[in-house]
């Protein structure tokens, strides 16, 4: 959640460090900002949060539909050899931040990424990919910048 203009711009209880990206935003069915959305899981799927699920007000508010929001996740998916059978939705890209979080999804990242490092940190970049491709600048630019600058 963005804060006033002279508060911070996350909530730091919707935070967590994690190795290869410091302050990652948590997925926004658990409060997290829309950086969070790189973990969001793919929408044409039921949804094990669905009760929490607020990927589609946050997607409301960055500027950006389901459809283009997957397409972004493809593309990257298809750009860094994520995809993967063994992962609930066939691609890194749609996984979570919780360890042991999905069938196989830990053993897919030690294959693919070789380390959790490696992972949060294309996560990150994935992040920073979804919210230059949305519409609302005003809300999206202060994340990006921040990313860019402090976000290693």
């Amino acid at each position: 959640m963005i804060m006033g203009k002279n508060e911070p711009l996350f909530d730091p209880q919707m935070v967590r460090d994690v190795p290869g990206w410091k302050n990652a935003a948590v997925p926004p069915c658990f409060g997290g900002d829309p950086r969070g959305l790189t973990f969001c899981c793919d929408p044409r799927y039921p949804l094990a949060y669905a009760d929490k699920c607020r990927r589609k007000e946050v997607l409301e508010a960055v500027g950006l539909t389901d459809e283009e929001l997957i397409e972004i996740k493809l593309e990257f998916s298809r750009e860094n050899n994520w995809d993967n059978d063994w992962v609930c939705f066939k691609s890194l890209a749609f996984c979570c931040m919780r360890r042991s979080g999905c069938y196989n999804r830990d053993q897919a990242i030690a294959k693919v990424c070789g380390s959790f490092e490696a992972y949060f940190s294309k996560k990150r970049e994935l992040a920073i990919r979804i919210l230059k491709k949305a519409r609302n600048r005003d809300y999206c630019d202060k994340f990006i910048a921040y990313e860019e600058r402090e976000g290693l």
